[in-house]
C-alpha cells in the first residue's frame, strides 16, 4: 500500500490550474498551425494566426489564453493500492483550485446557490470531481477548465434506438451548425452515445480531453470521427465564426452500453483554447 499525503494533491492541482489556463498543449498548437496552412479563407487564416500569437503571449507572460478560465473539471484514476492520508481528498483538491486561481490571477466564475442566493464563491471552487478506482499504486489526474461560452452550446438528446447512426450524425451536425461562432471556433467536439442521461454527458465532456489525433480504437468509430469532422468543416462557419474551412479541429466519439429502450446522445463543444493538463503521481 502506497501512502500519498493530500497536500500533494493540493500542490499538483494548483499547478495544473495555472498551467491549463496559460500554457497550451503542443498538440493543440500543432493542430492550429496545420489548420492555418490549409485554411482557404484569408480572414480565417488571419484569425488562426492571431490565435497562435495569443497562445505564445499567454505562455510568455504567464497570463490566461482566454479571460474565461472556466469551471474546473477533474478526472482522477486512483490506484487501488493508494491510501490518502492527512485529510479530506475533496477538500485538498478544492484548496488547490482556490490557490491556483487566486495566485495565478485567474478569473473566478463560479456562482454558489444560483437560484436561491447567487453569489460568486470568490476562488472558483468547488471543482467537479470524477474519481475512478483502477489497479496499481499511481494517481492519474486530468484537469479540464470548461468555459461558459462553449458549454452553453453543448446539447443532449434522448433519441430513439431506431434513429441509428444517421440520427446521431444529424444531431451532431445540427448542434455544431446552430452553435455557429458562439463557442469560439475552431472547436473540439466530444460525442457520446449510450449509458444513461447523466453518464452520456459525462462521457462527451471527457472525450474532449483526448490528445489531438487520438482516434477511437474501434475502426468504424474512428472512421466516423474523421468523416463527421470533414463534414463539419464544410459548413463554412470557420475560425471565430467569420468563415472558412476550419470550424473544428477535432471530433471524438465514445460509446457505452445502453438500455434496450434508450438511445442517449450528448455533444460537448470545447472552444479553440482546448485547455487540459494531466499528471501522474
Amino acid at each position: 500500500m502506497r501512502e500519498i499525503h493530500v497536500s500533494s494533491l493540493t500542490k499538483v492541482i494548483k499547478t495544473l490550474s495555472i498551467d491549463a489556463s496559460t500554457v497550451a498543449n503542443d498538440d493543440l498548437v500543432q493542430s492550429l498551425k496545420t489548420a492555418r496552412e490549409k485554411e482557404k479563407s484569408p480572414v480565417g487564416k488571419n484569425v488562426l494566426g492571431q490565435l497562435l500569437e495569443n497562445i505564445e503571449i499567454a505562455k510568455t507572460e504567464k497570463i490566461p489564453i482566454c479571460q474565461d478560465t472556466g469551471f474546473t473539471v477533474i478526472y482522477m484514476n486512483v490506484g487501488q493500492e493508494v491510501h490518502f492520508v492527512g485529510g479530506d481528498v475533496e477538500e485538498a483538491i478544492n484548496k488547490g483550485v482556490a490557490e491556483g486561481y487566486t495566485e495565478g490571477y485567474l478569473r473566478k466564475s463560479i456562482v454558489a446557490n444560483p437560484i436561491t442566493n447567487p453569489k460568486n464563491t470568490g476562488d472558483n471552487t468547488p471543482a467537479i470531481i470524477h474519481t475512478h478506482i483502477v489497479p496499481g499504486d499511481k494517481v492519474e489526474i486530468k484537469l479540464l477548465p470548461k468555459g461558459g461560452g462553449s458549454e452553453n452550446m453543448s446539447r443532449l438528446k434522448m433519441m430513439k434506438p431506431a434513429d441509428g447512426v444517421e440520427g446521431i450524425k444529424r444531431f451532431v451536425l445540427d448542434t455544431v451548425s446552430e452553435a455557429g461562432g458562439n463557442p469560439c471556433p475552431p472547436t473540439v467536439i466530444g460525442v457520446a452515445v449510450g449509458g444513461t442521461f447523466d453518464h452520456v454527458a459525462y462521457l462527451a465532456k471527457k472525450a474532449i480531453g483526448r490528445r489531438f489525433g487520438e482516434r477511437n480504437p474501434d475502426p468504424q468509430i474512428a472512421q466516423w470521427e474523421t468523416e463527421w469532422l470533414e463534414e463539419i468543416n464544410k459548413m463554412g462557419i470557420g475560425p471565430a465564426g467569420l468563415g472558412g474551412n476550419t470550424t473544428s479541429l477535432e471530433l471524438f466519439i465514445e460509446e457505452f452500453p445502453r438500455h434496450i429502450a434508450t438511445f442517449p446522445v450528448a455533444v460537448n463543444i470545447q472552444c479553440h483554447a482546448a485547455r487540459v493538463k494531466s499528471i501522474t503521481i
